[in-house]
């Protein structure tokens, strides 16, 4: 691909005195033509100041933690100033939106710093969300609230720590400015790292317009990012159906609910993506939504595997004159590359459950054990986490609001577990399996109040305690406390 030479952004003046630049930038993103992305100028902030780093990430990413923390590093992460060889470029894409297409979405409060290789060899995206207006906001400010952003930063991370694929916080900082949303809120910047930002929504944009010549070289670009072995359209789409299929069992194996599953929030990679109105379950219930904007339970816990073989769908409708030039042929592979999914899904699911409840090997009844429990859970208004990590202490039948209910199961999980192989550790394989402590709606919501009121350490403690999810710690067993009835949170907001 000819490299596009966009016009320069003035760099960080406090990066002219010949020193290493602060960001490593290898930005490829630039060798895709204009189309896909919009260069912008940034927008200033008031006041930044830097609330959290994460360091850890920092020295991953082959960063100075201590000068991002600097004066140079804060202007830089706030969109105040460009660091040498930024890119600083909004990303155009589409999506359906709770079942309905919009044809231009883009980063409409979010702009792409730049990439980096980190540590690993791996390419990373470093994006800062919350930094004014670009040309996709639609009238929107461009901003973010400070809440949205400390939600998505303790939850990415806590996701991190639970070994679920995932974009990751960097650093989060505050504006010294308001935004308006239900009510006038600091302003909060995130400073986000992906594997990448492609989405399915990217696909959709460019399909919509009829724009095949793009859609190939998102194909190319997908592949050699995230897929080096797949060798066309349709092994792209075989290799995104297997990694959402792994993902959202994932999902499900921790009580997750993302919450806002539109096609533009799908991400190629296989990473959890864009942190909204999402939330972990307390009590089980399958039909479980958080999102204030989901009013008919779109995207409840239960329902995310269908959802996410439904954006599968549209992605391969993308795809498809780049899968076959045969108008026959083509929706057929598509068709069954996507409903590859499920199979594909319940593998996982059942892996994942197994370990769980501390199953070796695989018996043909493990299925219907592990949905048995789920139901009796559901009735019962069992605490998710606590009754999984209460097969690991024998305090699961407490989380029961009849325990008989939990008896009448445990006799048949008990007599599964005997006939594990010899040597199988089943509490080994629960305790591995089932977190302690969850980044529960209720401890978000305290530590973002009190967060907004400059007290950052409720927050810092959480953050540090959803670092180590599986440890035992006396010191922490405040977190993993179930909420009392007047402590519930149902509702959450994606902040925009």
């Amino acid at each position: 691909m000819a490299q596009n030479t966009p016009p320069p952004l003035s760099a960080n003046p406090l990066a002219g005195d010949g020193s290493a630049p602060l960001f490593p930038f290898d930005n490829s993103v630039l060798n895709l033509p204009p189309r896909f992305w919009r260069r912008i100028a940034p927008q200033p902030v008031r006041a930044p100041r830097l609330l959290a780093l994460n360091r850890p990430l920092a020295a991953d990413l082959g960063l100075d933690a201590d000068r991002l923390a600097s004066p140079e590093g804060v202007a830089a992460l706030a969109g105040n100033t460009v660091p040498a060889g930024a890119a600083f470029v909004a990303l155009a894409y589409a999506g359906h939106q709770f079942g309905n297409f919009v044809p231009s979405l883009g980063d409409g409060r979010a702009v792409l710093l730049g990439e980096v290789i980190d540590r690993q060899g791996r390419r990373r995206d470093i994006q800062l969300k919350g930094s004014g207006p670009t040309p996709f906001s639609r009238g929107g400010d461009g901003r973010a609230p400070l809440g949205p952003v400390l939600r998505e930063y303790a939850v990415a991370e806590a996701m991190h720590a639970l070994g679920i694929p995932t974009t990751r916080a960097l650093a989060a900082l505050v504006t010294g400015e308001r935004v308006l949303r239900e009510r006038a809120e600091p302003g909060g910047v995130l400073v986000r790292v992906a594997a990448s930002h492609l989405r399915v929504g990217s696909f959709e944009y460019f399909a919509a317009r009829g724009d095949g010549e793009a859609v190939a070289l998102l194909v190319e670009e997908a592949i050699r990012r995230h897929y080096p072995t797949a060798d066309g359209a349709l092994s792209l789409l075989e290799h995104v159906v297997a990694a959402q299929a792994a993902l959202v069992a994932r999902w499900m194996a921790v009580g997750f609910v993302h919450g806002v599953m539109n096609t533009d929030n799908m991400a190629i990679s296989g990473e959890t993506i864009d942190y909204g109105p999402c939330a972990f379950l307390d009590s089980y219930h399958p039909g479980a939504v958080f999102s204030s904007i989901d009013t008919m339970g779109r995207y409840a816990y239960a329902r995310q595997p269908e959802i996410a073989a439904w954006n599968l769908g549209r992605l391969a409708g993308c795809l498809l004159p780049l899968i076959d030039r045969n108008e026959e042929r083509a929706p057929a592979a598509a068709e069954q590359a996507v409903n590859g999914f499920f199979p594909l899904f319940r593998r996982e699911w059942l892996g994942l459950f197994r370990a769980k409840l501390g199953l070796a090997g695989a018996e043909e009844t493990d299925g219907a054990l592990i949905t048995d429990l789920l139901a009796r859970m559901s009735r019962g208004e069992a605490d998710f986490t606590r009754t999984f990590r209460g097969l690991v202490t024998g305090r699961a039948r407490e989380e029961f609001a009849d325990p008989s209910l939990f008896d009448d199961w445990a006799e048949a999980w008990r007599a599964r577990l005997a006939r594990n192989p010899p040597g199988t550790d089943a509490t080994a394989l629960m305790r591995a399996a089932n977190p302690r402590i969850i980044p529960r709606n209720h401890r978000i919501a305290q530590a973002l109040a009190a967060a907004e009121t400059g007290d950052m350490a409720p927050f810092s403690r959480l953050v540090a305690a959803l670092a180590r999810p599986f440890d035992e710690d006396e010191a922490t067993r405040d977190l993993e406390a179930a909420p009392r009835p007047e402590e519930r949170v149902w509702r959450t907001f994606c902040g925009t």
